[in-house]
C-alpha cells in the first residue's frame, strides 16, 4: 500500500444531498486524510450538506465557497490553485465527483498508481456495459472517436472525472482556460499540446439512477466539448486557405516581375517554387502557433513538416495520375480530371492533418498503459 497523505482530494459540488456524505465517509475510509470540497455556488435549502461534513472533520476538509455558480472547471481550478499556495508538500491531487458514482478504493489504486509513475491518471469506465445509459455510452463513444481522429489521443474515457494529477502538471493545468464542463476536455487538449503522460487506469462503471444527477447538459455541454476539439481542424482549414491565396498571389506576383527575364518553363519552375517555399513557410508557422499551440522547438517541428510536405507533393501527382491511368480518363476530360484531383487532394488534406498532429507538432510521445 502506498502512502497517499500527500494527496489531496478535490471534491467540487453543486446543490448535493446525503450521497455527499457517503463520498466523504468512502475516502476516509480508504486512507485519504486531506479533502478541498468546493461549494460552487449551491441553494441555501443545500448548504447544511456542506457544513455538516465540516463540523464533522474539521482537520480534514477545507471548504471553498463560490457565492454563485461558476461551474465546475471554475470549481476545479479554485482548488488546485489552494492545494498549489496551501499545500507545497503535497504530491497532487485527485479529483472525484460529488454524486458517490467513483468507489473509493479506484480513486486509491489511480492515486497508487500515479505515486509509482509520476504521470498523470484517468480513471476510466468500461462502456461497453450493459447497465451503461445509451445517452452516456453514445456520448462517451463519439467524443473518444472524435478526439482520436482529431486530436490524436487514444482515450477510452473522455469524460470521466477521476483524475490524479501530479503537483508539476497541476501548475500547468491551472492556467488553462474554461469554467464549466468543457475545463475537462481542455485539460486532455492540454496534455497533448505540453507533452503531459498519462496512464488509464480501469475502474468501477457505476451509474446510480441513470446519473440523474448530473449537472450535464447534454446540448450545451455537448457543444462546449466538440467545439473545442474540432476547432484544430477549422484552424488548419483556414491557415491552408491562407496559404493558398498567399501561393497563388506570390505565383502570380513573381510571374509578372519576373516576365522579362525569364521565358516557358524556367518562368513557371521559378516562380512556383519560390512561392511554395513562401507559402509552405506561412502555413508552417501558422499551424506551429495558432492551429497546434505545439511547444516542439521551431528547428525540429519544421524538418518534419518538410519530411512531410515534400512527399506529399509527389504523391498527390503520382497518385491522381495513377488514377487517371486506371480509369483511363482521357486528357480532354477537365472536368472529370479536376474533380478527381480535388478528391485526392482532399483525403491528403486530412491525411496530412492527422500525421501534423499526431507527428510533426506532438511535443513528445505520450503514455497510454492500462492498467
Amino acid at each position: 500500500m502506498k502512502d497517499i497523505s500527500k494527496i489531496s482530494v478535490v471534491l467540487p459540488s453543486l446543490d448535493p444531498d446525503e450521497k455527499l456524505h457517503a463520498v466523504i465517509e468512502g475516502l476516509l475510509e480508504y486512507g485519504f486524510r486531506d479533502i478541498i470540497l468546493v461549494n460552487d455556488g449551491s441553494k441555501p435549502e443545500n448548504l447544511h450538506y456542506f457544513e455538516a461534513e465540516v463540523s464533522a472533520h474539521p482537520d480534514i476538509i477545507t471548504l471553498l465557497h463560490h457565492e454563485v455558480n461558476k461551474g465546475k472547471g471554475a470549481a476545479l481550478k479554485n482548488a488546485f490553485r489552494y492545494f498549489l499556495e496551501n499545500r507545497p508538500e503535497g504530491f497532487g491531487v485527485v479529483t472525484v465527483d460529488g454524486d458517490n458514482q467513483h468507489h473509493p478504493e479506484d480513486t486509491r489504486r489511480c492515486c497508487e498508481h500515479m505515486l509509482e509513475t509520476g504521470h498523470m491518471v484517468l480513471g476510466c469506465r468500461d462502456f461497453t456495459l450493459d447497465h451503461v445509459p445509451a445517452r452516456s455510452r453514445f456520448g462517451n463513444q463519439t467524443t473518444s472517436a472524435i478526439f482520436k481522429i482529431f486530436v490524436g489521443m487514444t482515450i477510452s474515457d473522455t469524460q470521466t472525472g477521476l483524475r490524479a494529477i501530479p503537483r508539476q502538471d497541476l501548475e500547468t493545468l491551472v492556467t488553462i482556460k474554461g469554467d464549466r464542463f468543457e475545463y475537462e476536455t481542455n485539460m486532455l487538449l492540454a496534455m497533448k499540446r505540453y507533452g503531459i503522460d498519462f496512464d488509464e487506469v480501469k475502474i468501477r462503471t457505476v451509474y446510480i439512477e441513470e446519473n440523474k444527477s448530473s449537472h450535464f447538459h447534454p446540448i450545451r455541454d455537448s457543444w462546449r466539448i466538440y467545439k473545442l476539439i474540432l476547432a484544430h481542424f477549422f484552424k488548419y482549414t483556414l491557415s491552408s486557405l491562407a496559404s493558398a491565396v498567399v501561393d497563388t498571389g506570390a505565383y502570380s506576383l513573381l510571374s509578372w516581375l519576373l516576365g522579362g527575364v525569364l521565358t516557358g518553363l524556367l518562368l513557371t519552375a521559378v516562380s512556383g517554387i519560390v512561392a511554395r517555399v513562401i507559402s509552405s513557410l506561412l502555413n508552417f508557422f501558422l499551424n506551429k502557433k495558432l492551429v497546434f499551440e505545439s511547444t516542439v522547438s521551431t528547428s525540429k517541428a519544421m524538418l518534419r513538416y518538410y519530411m512531410l510536405a515534400v512527399p506529399q507533393m509527389a504523391v498527390q501527382v503520382l497518385l491522381t495520375q495513377g488514377v487517371y491511368w486506371l480509369l483511363s480518363i482521357p486528357d480532354r476530360a477537365t472536368f472529370l480530371r479536376t474533380l478527381l484531383y480535388a478528391v485526392i487532394m482532399a483525403v491528403l488534406y486530412i491525411v496530412s492533418f492527422m500525421i501534423q498532429q499526431r507527428w510533426v507538432f506532438a511535443a513528445r510521445k505520450k503514455s497510454t498503459e492500462n492498467v
